[in-house]
């Protein structure tokens, strides 16, 4: 391998170094002497750190700008997109409904949304931003509008921070401070000063660091012991994706061996092994095929296709002038530019031109020598604490202590990515009325449009304080809200994760001091989860299991549904309590015994040994056994009539089977047992059609989906542009309107897809 081959991936390499490609005066045999061997891997000698004038010449070092202006386009396309969908404006009005009592969550209190009509205008300067950034039209400006607005409408609401979107808010950042223009750019059009000119180096030190950081991070953090044991995404191993793994391997092994175990080798080493020119290849096959999958895998908007548009940052920096150089000629008026030179650019560092041939390809023959100037330390001081700060946030949880739960630190900035996996059995909240005493339950999740308050106990707490806000309006005085809530994480035991004891409204809560209600979580009783999987192996399909753990003192109040018959607590460790509240009696448990409770009743399990108690719930849905029996019987007789076996005339309930294969027979079916096995039988039929649909109709379905989302959202955005310029139109006319903006495409029914998800367990494209 050539020189210039093995710094093709070096974290800060220019494409002054690429320029030795080119066939030059000297002879090949001067190169060695050139370059020296940390040169060759790392891209820049070991001098240039040896002095803080010398650190700063190398990070504004001229390099090609075409790597950062194809990244420009391709993040701006994403974004645009991601405006319409992740970022919600094609549903804006049902978060943001005028007058609508719901309680919010934002980072800072005092942040509250603007009225709906303006907040689509904030949505608009957006997607403006964003647009400009893809065509790099007034580009600071554009940047500067997408990210003020974005930032806004991430810290409006903690409910949907992740990872990726964390990230995004990250890359237009540092877009805004880079020179991301310089390259097909309608800028460059518009002021040929800076068209095709040179960038610093720091432009793409910053943005490789970052997705570096991304992929590490998220190995170091996927080291947990829940991860490498396969307890974390345990149950993707089931999913379609992964049947050409299951040929050769059992499910078991899937999960520990490609699901755990190949996503931490890839995060831990992609981010290395995507600088080095030898292994380059290997890894975008690997990074591209893992992010398709998670495309697929998980609901996780445009994430996948933003960190496919990152993996070329690592390549050399002229490789769109070398692809493009490829295209016929008489494209070449819309393609970015494929001339090799790029002209010099005030914000790099030239260094002095040498003597011999191979340097004096490095610079440009216009380039000046020049001197070193307070923006170029000002860039580099940036740089350096730009990525310092990154590296400690993931692990700035002792200062952020508040908002530790059973994880650590508000989620999003911390790259643990699908690192804990969550169920929720039970949730119960309790008002007391502060005057009357009166205690009453509210429904899990009133007033808010989230679930992810149950799991963050700053969350919990904005919520208390909102609900005790709203419920003087029903005439509850000085309310008092305690939160009983169950969740398992890892497939571990369910178990309280706050005192249910403690009144919230009134709870002390600090971002900077840990949480006083939180209860920890039994990281002892972890080793049962083998156990776990030994009795649930040995029971039949129709048998449901839950595993509970409860703290001394403590006692679950549980109603048994008529449809659950034959439910049993079976005690695993410790001592209960079990209380049967209708009969007025109360039996004492050991480990290795069990009760029976009845359907239909209430009854209370108390801890009472020193140490937390462990029980199980086995039980069997009577009724959903039955009417699965009944599914069978009946599609038993279907097949006779359909291969002409059945010999006996057909009761009038029973004769819609005939005509089963009909469209709207279930509507036919007087029976409700008849008319649901014909209506389960047709999503089964739309499902199968669905899975064995071409590629091509599967992108027409994906396509004609996505349009009327995005359409839904740009005539919406319309009404509200309409609404702030000329007022509010009649009831009637805005009726109609919204009415045309909700239009669904044909044959389609509300939420059909989630149904059709929900019973067969996996989407599709």
């Amino acid at each position: 391998m050539e020189a210039r081959d093995a710094v093709a991936g070096a974290l800060v390499r220019s494409d002054g170094e690429e320029q030795t490609t080119k066939k030059t005066a000297a002879p090949k045999k001067d190169k060695p002497q050139t370059k020296t061997k940390m040169e060759q891997i790392f891209g820049f000698k070991k001098e240039d750190l040896t002095s803080w004038q010398s650190l700063v010449a190398l990070l504004n070092r001229p390099t090609d700008p075409a790597s950062l202006g194809i990244f420009r386009c391709l993040f701006g396309l994403v974004m645009t997109i991601d405006v319409t969908q992740e970022r919600g404006l094609s549903h804006l009005d049902y978060k943001y409904l005028d007058g609508a009592p719901v309680c919010r969550f934002p980072l800072f209190n005092f942040l509250q949304p603007l009225p709906m009509d303006w907040m689509y205008l904030v949505y608009v300067v957006m997607f403006l931003g964003a647009l400009g950034i893809m065509l790099g039209c007034f580009y600071r400006l554009s940047c500067l509008m997408f990210v003020s607005t974005y930032w806004y409408i991430f810290f409006l609401d903690k409910t949907a921070w992740n990872n990726h979107s964390y990230l995004y808010g990250l890359i237009g950042f540092q877009l805004m401070v880079m020179d991301g223009n310089r390259y097909w750019s309608i800028d460059g059009l518009r002021r040929p000063s800076i068209r095709n000119a040179h960038v610093p180096l720091w432009n793409y030190t910053l943005l490789r660091t970052q997705i570096f950081i991304v992929y590490f991070i998220a190995g170091i953090k996927k080291l947990d012991a829940d991860w490498v044991e396969g307890y974390s995404m345990s149950y993707l191993a089931h999913h379609w994706l992964f049947d050409p793994f299951k040929v050769i391997l059992p499910v078991e092994l899937v999960n520990l061996l490609v699901v755990h175990g190949g996503g931490l080798f890839l995060d831990l080493t992609a981010g290395y092994l995507l600088f080095f020119d030898a292994t380059r290849p290997y890894v975008f096959f690997f990074v591209t095929y893992f992010h398709c999958m998670n495309s697929q895998l998980f609901s996780i908007g445009m994430f996948s296709y933003t960190m496919l548009a990152t993996s070329p940052l690592f390549c050399y920096p002229d490789w769109p002038r070398r692809f493009f150089a490829h295209f016929p000629g008489f494209l070449r008026a819309v393609l970015p530019l494929t001339s090799p030179d790029p002209q010099p650019s005030p914000s790099c560092v030239y260094k002095e031109i040498q003597s011999t041939s191979v340097e004096r390809q490095e610079t440009p023959p216009a380039a000046k020598p020049s001197k070193l100037r307070f923006k170029h330390k000002l860039a580099a001081i940036f740089t350096i604490i730009y990525i310092i700060e990154q590296f400690f946030l993931p692990y700035s949880h002792f200062i952020t202590q508040g908002y530790n739960n059973w994880t650590n630190g508000l989620y999003g900035y911390s790259w643990d990515m699908m690192v804990h996996s969550r169920s929720h059995q039970h949730v119960k909240i309790t008002y007391k009325d502060g005057k009357t005493g009166e205690i009453g339950y509210l429904n899990p999740g009133v007033f808010t449009q989230s679930r992810r308050w149950k799991d963050h106990g700053d969350m919990l707490k904005q919520y208390a304080t909102c609900l005790s806000q709203f419920l003087p309006r029903y005439n509850i005085s000085d309310p008092e809200i305690y939160f009983d809530i169950w969740v398992s994480i890892n497939e571990r035991f369910q178990q309280r994760i706050f005192d249910p004891r403690v009144d919230i409204v009134k709870a002390d809560w600090s971002p900077f001091r840990p949480n006083p209600w939180l209860m920890p979580l039994l990281v002892d009783l972890s080793p049962w989860r083998t156990k776990f999987q030994e009795i649930e192996g040995s029971l039949d399909n129709q048998t449901e299991i839950v595993f509970i753990a409860d703290f001394p003192g403590l006692h679950l109040e549980n109603f048994v549904s008529e449809d659950l018959g034959n439910t049993s607590i079976h005690v695993l460790q410790g001592k209960v309590n079990v209380e049967i509240l209708e009969e007025k009696k109360n039996f004492s448990l050991q480990p290795g015994e069990q009760i029976k409770v009845p359907a239909g009743a209430y009854h209370k399990v108390y801890t009472v040994s020193e140490e937390p108690s462990c029980y199980m719930y086995i039980y069997v849905n009577t009724t959903e056994a039955a009417l699965q029996e009944n599914f069978t019987k009946l599609f038993e007789l279907q097949e006779r009539i359909r291969n002409g076996t059945e010999t006996e005339p057909l009761p009038p309930e029973l004769q819609p089977l005939v005509a089963a294969d009909l469209e709207g027979a279930e509507v036919n079916a007087t029976d409700p047992i008849v008319r649901l096995f014909l209506k389960r039988q047709r999503r089964m039929k739309e499902v199968k059609k669905r899975r064995e649909a071409s590629v091509l109709e599967r992108l027409e379905r994906f396509a004609v989906k996505k349009y009327y989302t995005i359409r839904r959202g740009f005539l919406m955005t319309a009404i509200a542009m309409r609404n702030l310029a000329v007022g509010l139109p009649p009831l009637e006319q805005l009726t109609r309107e919204v009415a045309f903006a909700n239009m669904k495409e044909p044959q389609a029914e509300a939420n059909q897809d989630e149904r059709l998800k929900d019973e067969v367990g996996h989407g599709e494209l």
